[in-house]
């Protein structure tokens, strides 16, 4: 699909989204509790129905309702007390990272034998060292890349990672730990990728009445920071009902408009003390220069004279393409730094970002891993290939608000992965936008 988008400022409010990182959690946790639970979740996209699609294949039944879904979980065992799931099904997680490293952890744990199937990336994007501690706990991983097949049933215990690895093993892991028979420890060694995100995952098992105890410390080398995390040994309990609360990923990309553009754009439904990472964009405008408002559900942004500074990217990745969109019309140079995780989403994003943010007159370079953004004012407009990755389609569509000729995006349709109503709002918010087939 072909978005072309004639550069005008959008103004005025939208609503929030449901948070898709929280609704693979609390979906997850519902498939897997001790009875039906109504989870409240205004929206859906690709991933999370990519995260329903492979629960369904192993027992659970999930009905799409008028405001959420309903879920009923993978059935019980009467004689041996535990879940049961269907037994090798093939588990197809699309293009999304999350449903593929949450689920395969809990596959594991409910010694489903399942294979796992994807689409675009998400065959190379990478699932050791989490495989080595599934295998090393009684599993049996057979596939290089997709499919993939796991055997054999997870044992508790202790599981090693390093930091440095992408969150998602650890939520992955702390997912299937109410599944095992007995207590268990994931131990990370140094600071860890992404931190928000593991949040998120403890929250959604407090609301299924699953507690983690988190200690932190050093190694034995008395240098390296190590956290550990334990749990299992209780089940998921349902609470009835669980409502996903607004996405602020999504809502970044409005936020981001409404520095670039020359009235305030609001977004509406969003928790101000969230445990979401991507609340930070607001503080990433402020220091933009940027003014932004808040309210007890509600963030407001409006454009004001925007100057560079620099940034680590550790613990909100999935914001360094709009911010990027944001640093070029900025005055000075931004520097964003720890972005080497970016190279393996749907896109290599530390790559695509660049190209097409430069492809409408930006002046961004790659140093090792982090992005040098030169300030120019104003971007040109052209054309950019989304690289079938929504977050680069997205950001496009907010850099046009500062363009000076047309934009268009190749790819579009890459939307339909978290936003699908993504260029409905962008319409709601004033955007001039054509869609077409290519």
């Amino acid at each position: 699909m072909l978005a072309r988008i004639t550069p005008r400022p959008l103004s005025g409010s939208v609503p929030a989204i449901a948070s898709k990182s929280m609704a693979h959690r609390m979906i997850i946790a519902a498939a897997l509790s001790s009875g039906t639970t109504h989870v409240v979740c205004n929206t859906t996209c690709a991933d999370i129905d990519a995260t329903v699609r492979c629960l369904t294949a192993l027992g659970a039944r999930i009905a799409r309702v008028d405001d959420g879904f309903e879920v009923h979980p993978v059935p019980k065992s009467v004689e041996l007390g535990i879940l049961k799931a269907f037994q090798g099904a093939e588990l197809d997680a699309g293009e999304s990272g999350s449903t593929l490293r949450f689920m395969l952890p809990v596959a594991c744990a409910l010694g489903a034998g399942a294979t796992f199937v994807g689409a675009g990336r998400l065959g190379s994007r990478p699932l050791s060292p989490l495989t080595d501690e599934l295998e090393a706990a009684g599993c049996d991983i057979e596939g290089d890349g997709l499919p993939l097949t796991a055997r054999g049933r997870l044992r508790p215990g202790r599981f090693v990672l390093p930091g440095s690895v992408s969150s998602q093993f650890i939520s992955g892991l702390l997912l299937a730990f109410p599944l095992l028979p007995g207590p268990s420890e994931i131990e990370v060694h140094g600071r860890i990728e992404s931190r928000p995100y593991i949040n998120l995952t403890v929250q959604a098992l407090k609301a299924f009445g699953v507690d983690v105890a988190i200690e932190r410390g050093v190694a034995a080398d008395g240098i390296d920071e190590v956290t550990r995390f334990r749990a299992g040994g209780r089940p998921y309990r349902t609470p009835g009902e669980v409502t996903v609360e607004g996405d602020w990923s999504n809502a970044a990309f409005w936020l981001c408009a409404g520095a670039l553009g020359s009235q305030p754009v609001t977004v509406r439904g969003v928790s101000l003390t969230s445990a979401q990472g991507d609340r930070n964009v607001l503080a990433a405008l402020s220091r933009f220069g940027a003014r932004t408002q808040r309210a007890s559900d509600a963030a407001t942004v409006q454009p004001d004279r925007l100057h560079a500074f620099s940034m680590s990217a550790q613990d909100i990745p999935d914001l360094v393409p709009v911010i990027s969109a944001v640093a070029s019309c900025c005055e000075g140079t931004t520097v964003i730094r720890d972005c080497a995780r970016l190279r393996i989403k749907e896109s290599d994003r530390l790559a695509t970002t660049a190209s097409e943010l430069n492809a409408l007159g930006a002046q961004v370079d790659i140093d090792r891993d982090s992005l040098v953004v030169h300030g120019v004012g104003r971007l040109a407009g052209g054309t950019v290939d989304a690289h079938n990755d929504h977050r680069i389609a997205m950001m496009a569509a907010v850099a046009a608000v500062r363009c000076d000729g047309p934009v268009e995006i190749r790819g579009a349709e890459a939307v339909a992965k978290s936003y699908p109503s993504f260029f409905d709002h962008y319409r709601a918010l004033g955007g001039l936008v054509e869609l077409s087939g290519e």
